[in-house]
């Protein structure tokens, strides 16, 4: 099936047309396998398989079978728009956009454009310096870093799916609010003295090229980025269910609730600190936090913990080591850290 819209999608090229039928088709697919699960699930758990309603197995399987298809469905339908919209966003036209901004403006474009724009953790290095060269300010900068990593494409589709818009509005404010006032804090401190010398010794290379490309080049780059992105995260999205199926089915609600609820004042700063070394995709977390919530933990808390493990990853902080010295690096983590506590208090309060 995926060799045959490849096929397609490549000879659209020529064939203009046979695109917009192959993209429309497969949408209606998408919408009658989507409002399918549900039916399904139950019925393979307590019919096919005939386990009891209410059991442990049967819940925690019914909880499998249902978010599997679910989530890789939502990843893959929201890529592939997300990634058209990511194909008029090239990393000159980035730089372009953000040079010479001020302060407060600066940061919350950069924030903005670090939400869509396709850029990780493995692109730091080379994004720094880029955007160092082209004149955009240290603060600014940083507001892009903060915000590309931390408001993930992958966590904002299963937020969605296992909370709704509500939830995953939440977390792409609260995302924002973090990476414009980490940036402005940053931009304010006056570290340059804290970046490698070697950054601001490069000389301006950009080669302003811009590429044209017609929509079915756009959807073309989509579904490659769908089979990229779900092909790296599909192991991790099934072994975060599956830890999330195990904590639905067989975890006592007042275990995790004690922990990890909001009477415990010490568990968003606890969740903090216990992300911030372990690294892991957004795909394997979020599972996991759907079952914490529903086994009474809060969502302040929840989320600092979700927010600090995709936001401070250790191997971003290691490559980013290349271009920034040690006290910037932990400023950076300092900040996005108390900011995240912040917002887990607020989100504890109010939600």
């Amino acid at each position: 099936m995926g060799q045959a819209i490849s096929t397609v999608l490549k000879s659209g090229q020529r064939r203009p047309g046979s695109v917009y039928w192959v993209v429309g088709l497969a949408a209606v697919g998408w919408v009658i396998a989507y409002s399918s699960i549900q039916s399904l699930a139950d019925w393979l758990a307590y019919s096919a398989l005939g386990l009891a309603r209410g059991s442990h197995l049967g819940e925690a399987l019914a909880f499998f079978l249902y978010d599997v298809p679910k989530i890789l469905l939502l990843l893959s339908g929201m890529i592939f728009a997300i990634s058209i919209v990511r194909t008029f966003f090239s990393p000159e036209r980035t730089r372009a956009m953000l040079g010479g901004k001020r302060q407060g403006v600066g940061n919350a474009l950069a924030a903005l454009l670090g939400i869509v724009t396709p850029f990780c953790s493995c692109s730091a290095v080379p994004l720094f310096i880029g955007f160092v060269e082209s004149g955009v300010p240290l603060g600014v900068t940083f507001s892009f870093l903060i915000a590309a990593p931390t408001i993930n494409e992958v966590a904002v589709v299963m937020l969605y799916g296992l909370f709704g818009w509500r939830v995953a509005g939440l977390y792409i404010a609260s995302g924002l609010t973090i990476a414009i006032i980490a940036g402005i804090v940053i931009g304010r401190l006056r570290m340059e003295r804290y970046v490698e010398d070697f950054v601001w010794q490069r000389q301006v290379t950009a080669s302003g090229l811009e590429e044209h490309l017609t929509w079915p080049d756009r959807f073309q780059r989509a579904w490659d980025s769908v089979k990229e992105i779900v092909g790296k995260v599909w192991l991790y999205v099934m072994i975060g269910i599956g830890v999330g199926a195990a904590i639905h089915g067989y975890v006592p609600e007042s275990a995790l609730a004690g922990i990890m609820g909001k009477q415990a004042w010490w568990s968003v700063p606890a969740a903090v600190l216990l992300g911030i070394p372990l690294y892991s995709n957004a795909a394997g977390v979020i599972p996991v936090v759907s079952a914490l919530m529903e086994k009474g933990a809060s969502l302040g808390t929840v989320l600092a913990f979700m927010m600090s493990v995709v936001g401070l990853s250790l191997p971003e902080m290691i490559i980013l080591r290349r271009v920034l010295k040690p006290q910037l690096i932990a400023v950076f983590i300092g900040v996005i850290a108390v900011a995240i506590v912040i917002t887990g208090y607020v989100f504890n309060l109010v939600v």
